[in-house]
């Protein structure tokens, strides 16, 4: 596969089954986005999308919530010069204007000094949803028309296409969902229509290259069919 994407899920339950909070959960899947991003780059992929924190994650507890955005800027602070180190482009897609000042900030600067890079792309998912990107890809595309850069004739999948988050970046060939969960959560609506989907029941905190590996295994066994 070129593109690989995440739902990186089963944090809350790994915390739960130790009788830790949350939190530690999310602390403790760092190491699988670590592990996660150095097989990819190692692997060649073009680009790794990772699904970091949902529109609907905001409705968690105000504890929670802040302690991830804190988490977050850290990670983007800790993680720079490996990223750097492996030549990883770094992007993000959402309503990124939610996100606090201080990691928004952390995010831009961040993305900034890994822009002159040439490898792998890594693409947080922040504050993003599914419904929400086809949504302000139509406030988007109306304004357009409104403004006459854009004629509504002209419209169809290729040209809507333009108007998504980032529209340059290929549609995933792959979604790996961790802790067997059997849905999409809401997550790349427009890009997942002929994406391969391997589910596996392993926790985020305890995934692994191994993993990874194994469900690009299953991905490499599958015959694609695109509409049928």
């Amino acid at each position: 596969p070129r593109h690989v994407a995440v739902i990186m899920d089963g944090n809350g339950r790994w915390a739960k089954k130790r009788m830790l909070p949350r939190l530690a959960g999310h602390r403790a899947g760092t190491e699988s986005v670590r592990a996660t991003i150095r097989a990819s780059a190692k692997l060649g992929l073009s680009a790794l999308s990772l699904y970091v924190f949902s529109l609907e994650n905001w409705n968690r507890p105000r504890l929670e919530v802040d302690g991830l955005m804190r988490f977050l800027g850290e990670v983007l602070r800790s993680e720079y010069l490996e990223l750097a180190e492996n030549n990883i482009r770094l992007r993000a897609i959402g309503r990124l204007g939610m996100l606090p000042r201080g990691t928004l900030d952390t995010l831009d600067e961040t993305i900034g000094k890994l822009s002159g890079n040439t490898g792998m792309i890594l693409n947080l998912c922040l504050s993003y949803g599914g419904r929400a990107e086809i949504v302000d890809a139509a406030r988007k595309l109306a304004a357009a028309v409104q403004e006459k850069s854009f004629a509504a004739d002209d419209l169809d999948e290729k040209s809507f296409r333009r108007f998504l988050y980032d529209p340059d970046l290929a549609d995933p060939d792959l979604l790996i969902r961790t802790s067997g969960e059997m849905r999409l959560s809401n997550f790349f609506l427009w890009q997942l229509a002929y994406t391969e989907i391997v589910v596996t029941e392993t926790l985020w905190p305890d995934f692994r290259e191994e993993n990874l590996l194994a469900a690009i295994r299953e991905y490499l066994g599958r015959e694609r069919r695109f509409g049928t």
